[in-house]
């Protein structure tokens, strides 16, 4: 079985992590601090959504965080 990366909806960071795993629906941003149960698996759709991202926030495609 293939694991997918997970991405954060806010940001597009793959910067994110369970709250707690017991709890699997709980998920927190560790780059723009979304907390919250819904977390992106197409990188395609969390590229366009860190552009946005950064461009709202100024930042440049460079900045850490962009994996």
């Amino acid at each position: 079985m293939k694991i997918r990366a997970k991405y954060c909806p806010n940001c597009g960071s793959s910067n994110i992590k369970w709250i707690n795993p017991q709890m699997w629906s709980l998920w927190h941003c560790y780059d723009c601090g979304y907390q919250g149960p819904v977390v992106l698996e197409d990188e395609e759709i969390a590229k366009e959504v860190r552009k946005e991202y950064l461009m709202r926030n100024g930042e440049s495609e460079n900045s850490e965080g962009n994996d």
